[in-house]
């Protein structure tokens, strides 16, 4: 019986040696990663840029993925109603951070957070405060990240110089985005400086872009110029078929367009928008600041590039000015 009571009192003993060293030995419960969720309104390759320098940005400064960081990447393809549900469902399940890749996201982002306390990033949103998700750039007061600030008076430069007898620039855009509502205005007050007259045509949805396309070109235009509007461009390929059936050539706003048919662009590195996205999201999530203290990022630095393929095939001589120029055709 004695020795019965030994053996129990030693294993006793035992366990909570073992005890105190689980809690006390150098190896200590792994921290919980933080929870990212990423809204990328559609599927085109100046978004998918974005993302990709974020995810840069964000290991530049210590948070990687599978480490210290879990991000749940959702692709809203090109459905604001899809963006505003993810948006729902990451609030609810109190995500550290949301990021909002282009406006429709970002809008989708804020609207579903702005009332709690998860902070907000967003990249890739031309006039964020015309999209109401910033009371103003300097003093966001809510939301941040960075914004695209389209080169447009170099980008009618560009035009000026690759069709030196040109008089129409056909637009197309979709009348629910703030930033190409905005950036169609400056264009027309752009226009008179090089000579041209804009002709817009609106869109509300992709179901329409085809149609409208085909009735642009059939206005006189000499040209069509394309913004970062996210309906449109994520159907670029059907302004591009409307337009070679005029042989005329459709001008694009960021590299990828241009690599994807657009005879040239004064193009934005959308892989560094995204970084500094990036970067920004890191101070906020090291709690170094809150979103809205951080002033928006305008990035507006261009690089001209042409597709010398598309050049050739629509008889177009690159301007001298634009030799430096980098080609993009593959």
């Amino acid at each position: 019986m004695k020795m019965h009571k030994k053996i129990v009192i030693m294993v006793l003993a035992l366990t909570m040696i073992f005890t105190l060293a689980a809690c006390s030995g150098e190896e200590q419960p792994a921290e919980e990663a933080l929870k990212i969720g990423v809204i990328q309104i559609a599927p085109h390759p100046s978004l998918d840029n974005c993302y990709k320098g974020f995810v840069e940005g964000l290991a530049s400064q210590g948070f990687k993925e599978g480490e210290n960081i879990k991000i749940d990447y959702q692709n809203a393809q090109g459905e604001p109603s899809n963006s505003d549900m993810i948006a729902k469902n990451m609030v609810s399940a109190k995500y550290d951070l949301i990021l909002g890749i282009a406006t429709p996201s970002a809008m989708s982002a804020y609207s579903a957070a702005k009332d709690t306390d998860i902070p907000i990033v967003f990249s890739a949103v031309s006039d964020p405060v015309a999209a109401g998700i910033v009371k103003s750039v300097e003093k966001p007061e809510f939301s941040t990240g960075t914004s695209d600030v389209l080169p447009l008076d170099a980008q009618l430069k560009m035009i000026r110089a690759f069709l030196p007898e040109a008089k129409k620039i056909g637009i197309l855009y979709t009348t629910s985005e703030p930033n190409s509502v905005t950036h169609l205005a400056a264009c027309k007050e752009l226009a008179p400086k090089y000579g041209f007259e804009i002709v817009a045509m609106g869109v509300t949805n992709a179901s329409e872009v085809a149609t409208a396309a085909t009735s642009l070109v059939s206005k006189g235009i000499d040209c069509i110029n394309n913004f970062t509007d996210n309906n449109v461009v994520n159907n670029l390929s059907s302004v591009l078929h409307a337009a070679d059936a005029a042989n005329i050539p459709v001008f694009g706003s960021e590299i990828e367009q241009v690599k994807n048919g657009c005879l040239a662009a004064e193009g934005i590195d959308y892989v560094s928008l995204g970084r500094e996205t990036g970067k920004i999201a890191a101070k906020i999530l090291k709690g170094e600041a809150k979103a809205g203290d951080i002033p928006v990022a305008l990035i507006s630095d261009s690089t001209p590039v042409y597709n010398k393929a598309v050049a050739a095939g629509l008889g177009i001589t690159l301007p001298e000015e634009y030799k430096e120029a980098e080609n993009v055709s593959e």
